[in-house]
């Protein structure tokens, strides 16, 4: 009774996901939407199997863009997040900053980058930073405001310096706070990845998108859409699965 509970738990997310996908390859083979539209489900999947080679060799720069760019951006998180914590007077006026590097649309900051930082590695890395350090920084500011203060009140009892409250209060309490932000966060390095390649580089997702849309493939620009969207699900997994680890860990 448990197993078939737990099966039907795991199926029922994919249920309506399943449901589109026929009815699209219905309307597609039926020649209500015309293919160079809006090709079929299987059209687009053998489309990714004939460029599988392809999308991996694209995808390898795209993955290690995204994967820096997180990276600097938890550290960057981390740090700010500290000092603005640690100041009030920066807290009230970094808050702001961050507020407004948020209202810039994505697409007009790329331009900019790869005028000012070329057409390389590194304009790639500092847009997903752009993107992806707010989420992290916002959340790990609101896990230490939401700090138990009858803890907090226990550790200066016993003379606790601001870095033995931060290590024994603040960053336990901010351990969901910080997970749920980085989803936010991993989802957006992918995206943001892509939509710089796109406005300009050598290789990587965004490059193969421009260049099979200028060549009116359109099954194979879903097909890069399709594994876009299921890494940015795989990776939302993992860091789930890391979360309950540590969190089960504390308990």
């Amino acid at each position: 009774m448990k197993n078939n509970l737990r099966l039907k738990k795991r199926i029922e997310p994919f249920l309506l996901i399943f449901v589109i996908l026929i009815l699209w390859q219905i309307l597609s083979s039926s020649g209500l939407i015309p293919n160079y539209m809006l090709p079929s489900p299987v059209k687009v999947i053998k489309a990714f199997c004939s460029d599988f080679p392809l999308l991996m060799y694209h995808l390898e720069i795209s993955l290690l863009e995204a994967f820096t760019g997180i990276i600097v951006s938890i550290i960057l998180a981390f740090i700010v997040a500290v000092i603005m914590d640690s100041f009030s007077f920066l807290n009230r006026t970094v808050y702001p900053v961050l507020i407004i590097t948020q209202t810039v649309p994505t697409i007009a900051m790329a331009p900019l980058l790869i005028l000012w930082f070329g057409y390389g590695m590194a304009s790639k890395v500092i847009l997903i930073v752009i993107t992806c350090f707010f989420p992290i920084t916002i959340n790990l500011l609101t896990g230490f405001a939401s700090v138990d203060k009858d803890a907090l009140r226990l550790l200066k009892s016993l003379n606790a310096n601001k870095r033995q409250i931060l290590i024994y209060a603040k960053l336990p309490s901010s351990i969901k706070n910080f997970f749920s932000g980085l989803k936010i966060s991993i989802s957006y390095s992918i995206i943001g990845a892509v939509i710089s390649e796109w406005l300009g580089g050598m290789r990587g997702l965004g490059v193969y998108m421009t260049r099979v849309k200028k060549s009116y493939s359109y099954d194979k620009l879903f097909a890069v859409i399709f594994l876009i969207s299921a890494l940015s699900l795989i990776l939302m997994k993992i860091i789930s699965l890391i979360e309950k680890r540590i969190c089960n860990y504390e308990k």
